[in-house]
């Protein structure tokens, strides 16, 4: 199926795609033919660096943002290439290249065209070119500061104390106790303890910045123009069907 003037003209940047559904590139240019009928597109493969792989546009279709061409990728991408800004027609040498890569007949001549009076008017249209530009948004800043905090707690301590134990002497054991009269004393050490606090230095938490890019849709109102082109042809000369 022959594509359309419109799609013609909608092909460059399109998704480029083999016949098995393989994704090759994208579309660089549009070439025509000696006629002028658009016959070839080069396809940007990102395997070429600043050169782009011919392609025929016979049997090529364009659905759903995507042009299918007749071809494996392995056929596309091994293609004569062109230069990506090249703005100069295919030579006759370049042309039968193209030809025998892609086993195709060249045409013996080029379609005739219809003589026409007067010369061309040239409709063109406005198209929204819409892309995304990158800037500063600020900056995240991790900071880190010291924070002094009260805090309550409780620990049991020990202590001593003394009380006194009576015995009574009796009889019984009488005879195991020296004693005497006059001035004695008894001593015993005592012990307490007392809160002590010592400070640790131990590490917590990594913390670090991380950052994911989000897409989000953001909507774009825009005006663009067109030419419009209407025949105004007396009676006379309309052509009749």
């Amino acid at each position: 199926m022959q594509l359309t003037d419109q799609q013609v003209r909608s092909l460059p940047g399109q998704a480029v795609q083999d016949r098995s559904g393989a994704k090759i590139g994208s579309v660089g240019q549009v070439w025509a033919d000696a006629a002028g009928s658009p016959t070839w597109v080069s396809v940007k493969t990102g395997v070429k660096g600043h050169h782009e792989s011919m392609a025929p546009l016979g049997n090529a279709r364009l659905q759903d943002g995507s042009l299918t061409v007749a071809y494996d990728k392995a056929t596309i991408t091994s293609a004569p290439a062109v230069q990506a800004d090249a703005d100069t027609p295919l030579n006759a040498e370049e042309t039968a290249q193209l030809y025998a890569h892609y086993q195709m007949q060249p045409q013996q001549q080029a379609p005739k065209r219809t003589s026409k009076g007067g010369e061309d008017l040239i409709r063109s249209e406005e198209r929204l070119r819409v892309g995304t530009e990158s800037r500063p948004a600020g900056a995240a800043v991790l900071r880190k500061y010291v924070v002094t905090e009260d805090v309550h707690t409780t620990v049991p301590v020990e202590h001593d104390e003394v009380f006194v134990e009576r015995e009574p002497i009796t009889a019984a054991n009488a005879g195991s106790v020296r004693w005497d009269i006059g001035e004695a004393q008894q001593e015993m050490p005592l012990r307490a303890e007392r809160p002590v606090v010592a400070k640790d230095q131990v590490p917590v938490e990594r913390v670090h910045l991380a950052k994911n890019e989000v897409i989000d849709n953001q909507p774009i109102d825009e005006q663009i123009r067109h030419d419009e082109i209407e025949a105004n042809i007396p009676e006379s000369g309309r052509r009749r069907r």
